[in-house]
C-alpha cells in the first residue's frame, strides 16, 4: 500500500452519508423483460426495485445517494425526478394518495448519476463513484438484494466505525447453492454478530457463507489487506483493515 493511499485513508469515526449504487447492468438473466426496461425499474408490488434500495439507503441515514448507471436507464433518473403534468393532472382529478406516492421518490434524497461508459464489471461501476464520494467513506447498495428492513446497514456502519477498514454482508446458503456464489472463509471473533474475513474465493468454495449486495466501504483509494467481518441474521457483514 503506498504512502498516498495510508495518507487517505478516512478516521474510523468518520460519518458515513453517502451510499453508492450501481446500476448500470445489463439484466441478461431477465430478459426479454429487461429488453426495454432497466431490471432495476421492474415492480416490487406498486414499485420499482431500485426505490427500495434507496429507501433502504435513506433509513440508515444515507441520504446523499449516487447512482451509476449506463445507456438505456434514463427511465432511473426519471423515476427519481419530478413529474409536474402527472402531479397537475392528479391534483386536478384530487387524487392525494396517487399524487403523494408519485412525488415521494422524487423526495426521498439526493440523488446524483454517473454513467458507466462500457459494462466492465462490478468493481469499475463502483470506482465511477470516486469523485463524488472522494476520501469519505460510504456505503455500496446492490439492487439483486433487496432487504426489507435497514437494520443490517445500519449495523455494518457501526462496526465499520468501531473497527475502521470495509464491511461486507453475508448469508449462510444451502450446500447445494454455494457454487453459484462468492463466499467467505471466515474466523470467529468476541462479538456474536463479527467474524473475520480470512479469504474470499469463487470456487472451491471456503464456506456457505456467501456475499450479500451491502457494503460500507473506507474510500475508492483505500486498498485494504485483510478483511474482518460481522453477522446481523440473518446476514453476515465483513470488514477489512
Amino acid at each position: 500500500m503506498s504512502a498516498d493511499t495510508d495518507q487517505k485513508r478516512p478516521r474510523t469515526d468518520a460519518a458515513v452519508t453517502k451510499a453508492v449504487v450501481p446500476a448500470a447492468g445489463l439484466g441478461t438473466r431477465f430478459l426479454p423483460a429487461t429488453k426495454a426496461t432497466p431490471k432495476e425499474m421492474l415492480p416490487i408490488v406498486d414499485k420499482p426495485a431500485i426505490q427500495y434500495v434507496v429507501e433502504e439507503a435513506v433509513e440508515a441515514g444515507l441520504s446523499d445517494v449516487l447512482m451509476i448507471t449506463g445507456r438505456s436507464k434514463r427511465s432511473i433518473e426519471d423515476h427519481f425526478d419530478r413529474a409536474y403534468e402527472l402531479e397537475e393532472a392528479l391534483a386536478a382529478k384530487g387524487e392525494k394518495e396517487k399524487l403523494n406516492s408519485v412525488r415521494e421518490s422524487s423526495d426521498l434524497a439526493q440523488v446524483h448519476y454517473v454513467r458507466q461508459g462500457e459494462p466492465r464489471g462490478l468493481g469499475h461501476a463502483v470506482l465511477c463513484a470516486e469523485a463524488h464520494v472522494g476520501d469519505s467513506p460510504f456505503a455500496v447498495l446492490l439492487g439483486d438484494d433487496i432487504i426489507e428492513s435497514a437494520d443490517l446497514l445500519r449495523r455494518m456502519i457501526e462496526v465499520r466505525r468501531t473497527h475502521g477498514g470495509s464491511v461486507v454482508a453475508l448469508m449462510e446458503v444451502e450446500p447445494e447453492q454455494v457454487s453459484l456464489y462468492g463466499c467467505a472463509a471466515v474466523e470467529p471473533t468476541d462479538e456474536a454478530d463479527v467474524v473475520t474475513v480470512t479469504d474470499l474465493v469463487e470456487k472451491p468454495s471456503p464456506s456457505r457463507r456467501r456475499a450479500v449486495g451491502r457494503s460500507s466501504a473506507a474510500t475508492c483509494a483505500t486498498r485494504p489487506s485483510s478483511p474482518s467481518c460481522t453477522t446481523p441474521r440473518p446476514d453476515a457483514a465483513a470488514r477489512s483493515s
